[in-house]
This record gives C-alpha cells, structure tokens and sequence, in this order.
C-alpha cells in the first residue's frame, strides 16, 4: 500500500529543509523531494563528496547550519534526492506529487495530506547583441560552476548587471583565481543608502566583498552595464555603456575578456503552484510570486509556499519562510504548536529589506534601446527581435500571440530565459508560466501514468 504523508516538500534548498525540520520535529510525517544529487538548492550548491571546496574559500556563509538542519531532517523524514517532480495534483483530501527518479528517471509518485512548495528561482537574464556567444553566461551559471563543480567560466571575466548578487559572484571568482576585469552595475552603487536601517544586518557582509575586490584590485562602476558581446567563435571582448537614468547609453568602450557574467536578478519558479491554481500576484520588482497569508498558506487549501516561490529575498527569508510554513502545517493537522511571534517579526524585518532591494534595483526600460533587429530574443529557437516585431505588426498584442507567431518560448526552456524579455517587449508585466508539465519526461512514462497531470482528460496527450 502506498504510504500516506503528512507533509510533502518539494525543493531541498534552505526553505524546503527548515520547512520539513519544522514540520517533522512537530510530529509529522515529511517526504522531501528534490531533482538535485544534493541539497542546498542554488544557494547552498555543493561539490560532490571528496572535494575541499573550502579551501578555495568560494562556498557561501551559512553553510555549517545548513548541513546540521540536512543531518538532522534525515534522522526524522524520508528524502527523496534525484526525483524531478514534473507534475502535482489534488486526490481527494489527499494530494499527489508525480516525478521521476533514479538515474533511470523511473516514474514515481508521492502522496501527502499536505504539500510545501519550495522550488526556488532562476536567473533573469535581458538580451543583448552577441548573448548567444560561448563563454556568456548567467551570474548564477557561473557561481553554480564555481560552489558545484570548482570550476572557473574564465580566465579573465566580466561581471554586469544590477542588484548585491553580482558582489558575491565576483568576490567568488576572484578569490579562485580569475582575473575580474570589473564590476558593472546598470543602477547606482548604494541603492541601498535611502534604507540604511535596514541595510545594517548587512553591512559586515558587503564590507567583506568590498574588501575582497580592493585586494584584487576590482573596479566596482555604477550606471554600467554590458550592452553588446562580442567573438566569432567564442567571446573576445564586450562593449560596455555608460546609462543614464532610463539605462540608455550614453558612451561607450570595450574591455577585453574572455567570459562574461551577467544577471538581472531572479524569477520564482512557479510552475507547480500555478498547476494547483494557487493565487498569483506581483512582487515589487514586478516578478508574479504566489500569494500566501501570516502562515504562508497559499489560496489552495492544504498547500503552502515558502521561499523564493513567494517573493525573491535571499537564503535567510527562505529559512524562516520554511519554518513558519512548517509550524503552519504541522497546526492545521492538529499537533501543538505554541506561537512564535519573534519569527513571525524576524520574517516581516527580511521581507522589507528584500522590498527594499527590489525598489534599489529595478530592472529598467532601457535595456531594450540595446536591441538590434538581429539581436536573438529566444536562443533555443533563434529568434531574432525582428521577428518578433514582425508578429506585432501582424497583430500580436501579447506574449502568447508573439509566441504562437514567432515561436519565442516553445524550445528546450520553455520560455525560462526569453519570457521576460518577450513580454516586456510587449507591454505586460510579465506573468507566472501555464505549463501542465514542469519538467522533462518522456512520452512512454507520460502515456502510463495513473492519471493525467490535470485529471480532466482520458488520455494524458490530449489537448
């Protein structure tokens, strides 16, 4: 017979792990479940066993608690590593989370009373001329080249973009061993000066990435930003643009590099809330996060979310986002939970700062005076903005009508990288993704599952 949970956790990163500690301290049954061979989500990214990551000094603070929460969420729940959920449905009272496991991707399905989403972010990356060219990449690709695999992008890196997160990144690679040629970020370099109560948690943490470049000698620029890449086969050089205020270039220059570096902030990943028909908003920074109440219980009852999924705000919002989810769970299903009225105000304190960061750091309209017409917008598809405006003249109004004309989105990210740059192209705040399938899985497995991910049809293609 099929084991029945209290709780099932989807993600292992920092929100995920403290919501099932939580939950399965108080008494609860938990699965936790994750694609990942490891935990610690994209923050805590580790090397595999065997490799001293710490004496290249380029794994994150914060590490130790975390991996004490790990050791002891093993003792109490089951955990489920190498399982890629790729559907998630309501049974009843009951809900079902179908993913696939194992090396050999065997399709495998767990049943809870309760379900905690906790799956994270991606990068938010804008398009430029030349972004296709090897050796261009996410700010969060290259630190995840560096924590998971030791692995430096470059010798000789640029770093661009806006918002905190491209201090550590460039403090990272520095400190193992590549050349950053410099740090460009597109809005000013104290967003953070109108807020400086709240910026003083965070002070002794940005002194030391202060430090870290002075000693290597790192140029830190604001009202920069990379505009265009450059290379025939592999990047060789970039042209970077002094913005105004709306980002448009005012002048311009080139430095010489090899790799580059680049975010925009983050996007919630949002596809397994949204196939349950969890309520949507729009975060500060426009991004469409999951609406969720004091116990991060979203609209759906039974389901809660924590972490990024409600609203990007970094690895420590993500922990007591996970724990308040689980103390929440764990009292809706009848076991005492005494209240915490410190960690209710501990959230409210962190998810200010991360408003705070999102109104510092916007992400601003300028990027697309960038743009030329054979600048790709979808690289999956190789779709140039020509094309795109080739579809509005056609009468596209909105990003799915460009999408069904154009074709942006419909390659191996669904629209993971280019949708936010499509639907800025088209005027709309940018919305969470409709997709009934959140992860890759092959048809034979599709065609035998038990029931279709949206349990409205008879066969699982349909429609």
């Amino acid at each position: 017979m099929t084991r029945v949970y209290d709780l099932a956790v989807v993600g292992a990163g920092p929100a995920g792990v403290a919501g099932a500690l939580t939950a399965s301290l108080a008494g609860l049954g938990v699965v936790l479940v994750d694609g990942a061979a490891r935990p610690g989500g994209q923050y805590f990214r580790r090397p595999a066993d065997g490799f001293r990551a710490e004496r290249a000094g380029v794994l994150h603070h914060g590490l130790d608690r975390f991996t004490r929460q790990w050791e002891a969420l093993r003792e109490r729940a089951d955990v489920l590593l190498r399982h890629r959920v790729w559907a998630v449905e309501r049974a009843g009272e009951t809900f079902v989370v179908r993913c696939l496991g194992d090396r050999e991707e065997r399709p495998r399905t767990v049943t809870a009373r309760r379900l905690l989403v906790a799956t994270g972010a991606h990068d938010r990356p804008v398009p430029f001329p030349g972004w296709d060219l090897p050796g261009v990449l996410t700010a969060g690709g290259a630190q995840a080249l560096l924590k998971g695999e030791l692995v430096l992008a470059g010798r000789r890196v640029v770093v661009a973009g806006t918002g905190p997160f491209l201090l550590p990144v460039a403090a990272g690679l520095a400190a193992a061993g590549a050349e950053v040629a410099g740090v460009h970020e597109a809005n000013g370099r104290f967003g953070l000066a109108a807020h400086p109560l709240l910026a003083a948690g965070k002070a002794a943490e940005a002194l030391g990435y202060a430090a870290t470049l002075a000693r290597h000698r790192i140029p830190y620029r604001g009202r920069e930003a990379v505009v265009a890449a450059h290379g025939t086969t592999a990047l060789t050089h970039v042209t970077v643009a002094r913005l105004d205020r709306n980002w448009r270039p005012v002048s311009t220059r080139t430095v010489a590099c090899d790799t580059l570096a680049y975010g925009y902030g983050f996007v919630p990943q949002l596809d397994l809330p949204v196939q349950l028909g969890c309520a949507i908003r729009h975060d500060a920074d426009g991004s469409p996060v999951v609406t969720v109440d004091a116990g991060m219980r979203t609209s759906v009852p039974g389901v809660y979310a924590a972490g990024e999924t409600t609203g990007v705000g970094g690895a420590v919002l993500a922990e007591v986002e996970g724990r308040v989810a689980g103390r929440a769970a764990a009292a809706d299903l009848g076991r005492r939970v005494p209240p915490d009225p410190a960690l209710s105000r501990r959230r409210d304190v962190l998810a200010a700062f991360a408003r705070a960061l999102h109104g510092a750091y916007p992400v601003r309209p300028g990027w697309q005076d960038w743009l030329r017409d054979d600048t790709l917008v979808c690289r999956c598809e190789e779709v140039p903005l020509s094309a795109v405006r080739e579809a509005q003249a056609m009468g596209a109004t909105d990003a799915r009508s460009v999408k069904l004309l154009a074709r942006p989105g419909m390659g191996w990210c669904q629209g993971r990288m280019c949708g936010y740059a499509v639907a800025c192209l088209t005027g709309e705040t940018p919305g969470a993704p409709r997709r009934p399938i959140a992860q890759p899985i092959r048809l034979g497995d599709l065609a035998t599952s038990a029931r279709p991910p949206s349990g409205r049809s008879e066969t699982p293609l349909e429609g």
